[in-house]
């Protein structure tokens, strides 16, 4: 899916003058940082548009994928037949979904029509069974019934306080919900929040978290964030600059679930450190909360596990 993105975004910016495109980034990164919370869409024309899904639809593709691996492992036997995608805007988290699974139904609901209209240009021929609707993203919006899994990603941070928690109310009802935002200090308390939110409402958090108790991490000492690397094209380093041929996106996220499911018993929430002979993990843990874990050669197979542990996976502490 990877590949058809890429090709889907081929010669988007034709046409529109560099300055435009670099005003229209400019302004789209203050509002992906979260610090501009708004009644109104963000992506206001195509020159908006085709800038946004240039700049941010690689990255925000594979956060979000990585996010749904992450709930995917827990739910094995699983996959959904009704998806819809909260402030989908170009529908990123969307073709996310479709690298995730297969077979499913996705409705993309955002309130800017020129994300929308250029979501399903891209998608044409692509994500044949995807709907693009025009909504509002506050008080007053409920999902039909039975739907399996709601995404939502990059939008919290955009929302008033009121409309923030009206969306995550809303993708409460669904059978399971993946929330994704920056991997920065405001990106996790949104999702802080709203992993409270998601509990309250009946869920169980299934990842990254080992549990659905309180968060650990004190606050204004720290963030849990994880890492996804994307490879940039052509197109992606035209309008981002540099020369490097991937970054690293940061991301944060929460999956939580209605489904008879269980996280994992540890996860991993820092790169993993390797020294001569042993491997240092950072640890959540459900029972003792963080904890850094050595790994020795002298534990044979889990010392190559540690090995090829990443930044993210699960952990087996038995």
């Amino acid at each position: 899916m990877h590949e058809e993105l890429r090709a889907a975004l081929a010669g988007l910016l034709d046409g529109l003058p560099p300055k435009q495109a670099a005003q229209a980034v400019d302004r789209l990164i203050a509002n992906y940082r979260g610090r501009t919370p708004t009644d109104a869409p963000v992506l206001r024309d195509r020159a908006d548009v085709a800038a946004y899904a240039a700049y941010r639809m690689p990255a925000t593709f594979e956060a979000v994928r990585a996010a749904l691996a992450a709930f995917a492992l827990r739910v094995p036997d699983w996959s959904p037949a009704t998806h819809i995608d909260i402030g989908g805007g170009t529908g990123a988290a969307t073709w996310a979904t479709a690298a995730t699974w297969e077979g499913h139904h996705s409705t993309v609901w955002d309130w800017a029509q020129p994300a929308l209209d250029l979501g399903a240009e891209l998608a044409a021929g692509v994500l044949p069974d995807t709907d693009w609707q025009r909504r509002t993203l506050g008080e007053g919006l409920t999902l039909p019934a039975g739907t399996d899994l709601v995404t939502v990603s990059y939008v919290l941070g955009e929302l008033r306080p009121e409309d923030r928690r009206a969306v995550v109310a809303a993708a409460a009802a669904a059978n399971s919900v993946v929330l994704i935002e920056p991997g920065t200090p405001d990106g996790y308390l949104r999702i802080r929040e709203a992993r409270t939110q998601l509990v309250e409402a009946g869920l169980r958090i299934v990842a990254p978290c080992p549990h659905s108790d309180t968060c650990p991490i004190v606050p204004g000492e720290d963030w849990c964030h994880f890492s996804a690397r994307v490879s940039r094209s052509s197109l992606h380093r035209q309008v981002k600059g540099g020369s490097l041929p991937y970054e690293d996106e940061k991301f944060a996220y929460v999956a939580a679930t209605h489904l008879d499911a269980a996280p994992a018993a540890a996860r991993i929430v820092r790169k993993p450190q390797l020294r001569k002979g042993q491997v240092l993990l950072e640890l959540c843990t459900a029972d003792d909360g963080l904890e850094r874990a050595t790994v020795t050669k002298r534990h044979g197979d889990r010392y190559r596990a540690a090995r090829d542990a990443a930044w993210g996976d699960d952990w087996d502490r038995s």
